[in-house]
C-alpha cells in the first residue's frame, strides 16, 4: 500500500522575505531528493483540502483567527513578530498546511493508505491557541489530532515531535488531555524556551543539551517514548517531523543524521503496526539546511513506506 504525499500550491506561495530560512525552496529541496532517490514512484500524490474555521477552532480561539485574517496584507509583508511574517498568500497556505493533515487522516482512516507525509509550510508546532510564533500560524498537527478524535471517534492519538525546537504550542493545546500522548525530544536552551512546568502524565517531552550525540536522542526514544507509546496503545500516530536537529543545520546544535531519522521512523512504524493498524501521518516542521532537509525527508519517507 502506497504512502500518500500531500501538498498544496499555496504552500509554495507563502514566503517571509529574502533570505528567510523558512522559504519555499524547502519544498523544492524535498521533491528534488525524492526524484533523485526514485521515491516518487512509490508515493501517491494528493492535493490538500483547505482547513475551514470549524477545523481550526477546535484548537485555536476565534478572535485569534479573525485577527490573523485581518493581518493578511494585500501586498508586501505584515510582521507578526520579529521572525514571523505574512504575505498575501499566507492565510491560504496555513489553511492548506492544516488541511493536508485532514486529507491524510480521512485517507488512512478510510483504508486508502497506511502512512502519509504532508509536505507543507508554514510549519505549525509553535502556534499557540491565540498566538502565532516561530514561523507558525496554525498548529497543523493539533488541528489534525483534534479532527481525528472528533470526526473519526478515536480514543487515543499519539503525537511525536523530533524537531530541534520544542513544540510548545502542541504541548499547550493538549496539556492534560488524556486522549493525546505527546512524546518529544528538543534542544534546551533554544527557542522558544517555553514549556509546561507541570506537564502531567500525557507529556513525555525530554530536553537535550546542545551538542549532544545522536545516541542521546536514540536512548530517549528507546527508554522514554517507546514504553509510553506501548502502554498508551495509540490508534493513530502523528509526527511533527522537523529536521533541524541534523548536524548540518545551523538552526540548532544537535548531531542527528538521515540514519537517525530513518531509525526513529522505523521504531514508530513498529509501534503503529502493533496497535494502530500501521497508521502514521507525518507533517513537515523545521529543517533549514536545504541539502540536509531533502536527504532527511527522503530517508524518513523511505522508512515510512517500509522501503
Amino acid at each position: 500500500m502506497e504512502t500518500l504525499y500531500i501538498t498544496h500550491p499555496a504552500c509554495r506561495l507563502h514566503e517571509m522575505g529574502p533570505r528567510h530560512p523558512e522559504c519555499p525552496e524547502r519544498l523544492d529541496a524535498i521533491s528534488d531528493q525524492l526524484l533523485i532517490h526514485g521515491l516518487m514512484d512509490f508515493l501517491s500524490p494528493r492535493t490538500a483540502r483547505l482547513a475551514g474555521d470549524e477545523d481550526m477552532l477546535r484548537v485555536h480561539r476565534a478572535e485569534y483567527l479573525a485577527a490573523l485574517w485581518r493581518a493578511a496584507p494585500a501586498e508586501g509583508y505584515a510582521m507578526i513578530d520579529p521572525d514571523t511574517a505574512m504575505n498575501p498568500h499566507t492565510f491560504e497556505a496555513a489553511q492548506a498546511a492544516a488541511g493536508a493533515g485532514l486529507t491524510a487522516i480521512d485517507a488512512v482512516m478510510g483504508g486508502e493508505a497506511r502512512t502519509a507525509f504532508c509536505a507543507v509550510r508554514p510549519p505549525g508546532h509553535h502556534a499557540r491557541p491565540a498566538q502565532a510564533m516561530g514561523f507558525c500560524f496554525v498548529n497543523n498537527i493539533a488541528v489534525a489530532a483534534a479532527y481525528a478524535l472528533e470526526r473519526h471517534a478515536l480514543d487515543r492519538v499519539a503525537i511525536i515531535d523530533f524537531d530541534v525546537h520544542h513544540g510548545n504550542g502542541t504541548e499547550e493545546i493538549f496539556l492534560r488531555d488524556e486522549r493525546v500522548l505527546m512524546c518529544s525530544f528538543y534542544q534546551r536552551p533554544l527557542f522558544p524556551d517555553m514549556w509546561a512546568s507541570d506537564p502531567g502524565s500525557n507529556m513525555i517531552n525530554v530536553p537535550v543539551p546542545p551538542y549532544a550525540e545522536a545516541s542521546v536522542c536514540r536512548d530517549i526514544v528507546t527508554d522514554c517514548w517507546l514504553p509510553a507509546l506501548r502502554a498508551f496503545r495509540p490508534e493513530l500516530i502523528l509526527v511533527s517531523a522537523g529536521f533541524d536537529g541534523h548536524r548540518e543545520d545551523e538552526m540548532g546544535q544537535l548531531k542527528l543524521t538521515e540514519a537517525d531519522y530513518a531509525w526513529i521512523t522505523r521504531e514508530l512504524l513498529e509501534v503503529a503496526h502493533g496497535c494502530a493498524q500501521g497508521r502514521i501521518v507525518s507533517f513537515l516542521e523545521g529543517g533549514y539546511n536545504l541539502s540536509a532537509l531533502g536527504r532527511s525527508v527522503a530517508a524518513h519517507i523511505r522508512a515510512l513506506g517500509g522501503l
